[in-house]
């Protein structure tokens, strides 16, 4: 009994793949061994190996069992080594499924995917966007980014990396190249909004030198500071306060103007802002116009420009990125016609 033991403990401290070998050559080996020496009651290979199966897991149903001296002291190894053997690796399989969930929790893995979103810095606004880009599609891949100890929030299609989001290896980590879209939010912890800026603009410069090709939106605390991200070459920038404090100020002269900004920026009441890819038999501006307006939807914008209501007889280029505003189910019926 101490020899098995001892036996069994060096088993623990074997190479995994060594292990895993050994086994899979034990069973494959004994289901054909039995076969050939006991073929009046393993008729075929598939019963000798449902047999080796239930012998090393000793689960036994007795449906086959050996009789000669050769099948039975074939079932004796297996007793002896099988069994033991079978064992440690299934403790290795658990413990690996526990190392891995470990590590996924406190944000030490490699994330190997490719058009997923990136999130910089954990805050309830972090927590929004997940809401938001999940409710726009449930099936894209969300990569967070933080110093906390463990991940904030963790699902199939959620993620978290532990480090410092100016570093280029943690960026590596979260698989920046392959990113579709980062997104940077001010860590308000810092207080100072100089100090907010700075970290941010740190992060952006880190990313753009990394991978100019994936598009960045970054929060900015102050706009004073934005000539500093545009020489960073930051594709996009929200302005915090600017933003909350233009929409107070424009709920205050006109009431409910704030619950139209709402409707837009959530996707959960009401119409919403989409975009739409343009189709062949559009030449101008005015055929989409129409063609739109007759599904229910409304044209009004191309890419950052909202003067299309006075651009309806300019040629619609291969260029042009065209946004409307419709309920979900007009959305899903265009998408449906264009393609």
């Amino acid at each position: 009994m101490l020899i098995l033991r001892r036996l069994f403990k060096k088993m623990i401290k074997i190479n995994n793949y060594f292990l895993f070998i050994s086994s899979a050559v034990l069973v494959i080996l004994s289901s054909i061994l039995i076969v050939i020496v006991e073929k009046e009651n393993f008729p075929n290979y598939f019963d000798g190996f449902w047999w080796v199966m239930t012998t090393v897991t000793t689960v036994g149903y007795g449906d086959y069992y050996p009789v000669t001296i050769a099948g039975r002291s074939i079932a004796i190894v297996l007793y002896v080594l099988g069994i033991g053997l079978i064992g440690v690796v299934i403790g290795k399989i658990i413990d690996g499924f526990a190392v891995f969930r470990k590590k996924r929790v406190e944000g030490d893995i490699v994330y190997k995917d490719m058009k997923h979103f990136i999130i910089i810095g954990w805050s309830q606004k972090a927590k929004f966007a997940i809401d938001e880009i999940l409710g726009t599609n449930k099936e894209v891949d969300i990569v967070v980014i933080d110093t906390l100890k463990e991940a904030p929030l963790l699902s199939e299609n959620i993620h978290y990396i532990k480090g410092d989001a100016s570093d280029t290896e943690t960026l590596k980590k979260a698989n920046l190249e392959k990113a579709r879209a980062v997104l940077v939010f001010a860590d308000d912890k810092l207080g100072n909004g100089q100090m907010i800026d700075g970290k941010s603009l740190l992060i952006a410069s880190t990313i753009e030198s990394s991978a100019p090709h994936v598009h960045t939106v970054v929060e900015v605390m102050e706009e004073r500071h934005i000539k500093n991200f545009q020489h960073a070459q930051v594709n996009e920038f929200i302005v915090s306060n600017e933003t909350i404090s233009s929409l107070a100020v424009r709920s205050a002269f006109r009431k409910g103007v704030s619950g139209i900004f709402s409707q837009l920026l959530s996707r959960s009441v009401g119409d919403d802002l989409y975009y739409v890819p343009t189709q062949k038999h559009w030449t101008t501006f005015r055929d989409a116009f129409e063609d739109l307006l007759k599904e229910g939807a409304t044209l009004i914008a191309d890419r950052n420009d909202l003067n299309v209501n006075r651009r309806l007889d300019e040629e619609l280029t291969d260029e042009a990125e065209l946004y409307v505003i419709c309920d979900d189910e007009t959305y899903k019926k265009l998408l449906r016609k264009g393609s």
